[in-house]
């Protein structure tokens, strides 16, 4: 065996540190440990630097200018910032938030803490592919709404929104538009000047850098985007976001964008292939087996299936030496089936038998072919003793 144990195919909850990305950030922890906010000797200015440079890396891989990239902890703590820091310094505008059923909790749970404190939320329906209507959104545009939140592809089941065309209709209608890009960032094209984006959310570890650092695009111009801080101090990132920047975070960040963005025609192209030979593999060596969500505007390397008459907690028993998940990683606790599954109308057996497969820059074509394996030989053996099997059959959607 050419490659070791377990393997890793959950890429969409997280990614390996790349080694380039660790050796950008490594003398920002010793050598050059100063505080970026430190104006007075070289430890700060070398510091500053660092930021500044981050700070042109992630602005190059979404096409926006440097002044209007915001440093956070993270995807959450963007899209927490953006929607709470418009609500609040719109208000005297308008109260109505738009999103759709299938956002991640950092996006839904943030719109139910404005709907308790009296914003209005539309949540609207995704299509069985996990595509919003356009025309549905037009229709829950209001002369009270003052921000659309899409987001760009989903963490569970890797779709990718028609971002452009909502871009436009958020501009037809004068409304901001947020999109939360922490799993499509680095993995396919993204232009918030060509596809109209207000506010964009990024995530350093989905992209191979490290965790607990994001960034958040804020539009300067046509229109400038207004936002309050959701926390203050000392007025770091033009007061939108106070607090000492995490320089050696940042500078991952930065590194990871920048490799991304050189790598990403020929890593998804790869991916790509990858993740169809993992899907052609199952799928015609094993019956009642289905795809969830679209196969045409999808993530390169994300895979969402559904085995009838399997437990998804037993598959990922079975297999337990190839790291999958069933849902989301912020959402496995729960005994519920997915949310996002069951918005895409998938009836709840099935969406408790869904696993996804994450696929990423450093998986090889053996551990694929293994993984692919693994799960046929688990999947029949489960279903051989599983008598629900046989009930099951009909309502397999192959």
């Amino acid at each position: 065996m050419a490659f070791k144990l377990p393997v890793y195919l959950d890429n969409q909850a997280t990614t390996a540190v790349d080694p380039r990305v660790l050796d950008a950030m490594l003398p920002y922890f010793t050598e050059k440990f100063g505080n970026a906010a430190s104006r007075s000797h070289e430890f700060g200015w070398k510091a500053e630097d660092a930021v500044e440079n981050a700070r042109g890396q992630v602005a190059g891989l979404i096409h926006a200018s440097p002044r209007e990239i915001i440093f956070t902890s993270g995807a959450t703590e963007s899209n927490n910032l953006a929607i709470k820091g418009v609500a609040e310094a719109y208000r005297g505008k308008g109260n109505h938030i738009i999103t759709q059923a299938t956002e991640h909790k950092a996006v839904l749970d943030t719109c139910k803490r404005l709907e308790a404190s009296g914003c209005k939320v539309t949540y609207l329906p995704v299509h069985p592919d996990g595509l919003i209507d356009l025309d549905e959104l037009r229709g829950a545009i209001t002369p009270n709404t003052i921000l659309i939140s899409i987001m760009y592809a989903n963490n569970e089941i890797g779709v990718i929104q028609p971002i452009e065309a909502i871009g436009k209709i958020a501009k037809e209608k004068k409304v901001l538009l947020h999109a939360d890009a922490a799993q499509a960032a680095g993995k396919i094209p993204i232009d918030v000047q060509k596809e109209g984006i207000d506010l964009l959310s990024i995530s350093g570890h989905k992209i191979y850098g490290p965790k607990g650092v994001g960034a958040l695009y804020v539009r300067r111009k046509n229109p400038r985007v207004d936002l309050s801080a959701m926390i203050d101090g000392g007025g770091h990132e033009r007061g939108m976001r106070s607090g000492t920047l995490n320089v050696p975070g940042i500078v991952g960040l930065g590194r990871a964008c920048e490799l991304s963005q050189k790598e990403m025609a020929e890593e998804g192209e790869r991916l790509r292939r990858q993740r169809d030979k993992l899907k052609d593999a199952i799928t015609s060596r094993l019956e009642g087996t289905s795809i969830n969500g679209s196969m045409d505007h999808r993530l390169p390397g994300n895979l969402n299936l559904s085995f009838a008459g399997v437990e998804g907690d037993a598959l990922l028993m079975g297999i337990n030496d190839v790291a999958v998940s069933s849902g989301s990683a912020c959402t496995s606790a729960t005994l519920e089936p997915s949310y996002v599954l069951r918005a895409l109308g998938v009836p709840e057996e099935l969406a408790h038998s869904s696993i996804r497969f994450g696929l990423g820059r450093f998986n090889t074509d053996e551990e694929i072919e293994y993984a692919a394996a693994r799960v046929i030989e688990t999947v029949k053996r489960l279903r051989e003793l599983s008598p629900l099997y046989e009930a099951a059959k009909p309502h397999a959607r192959t």
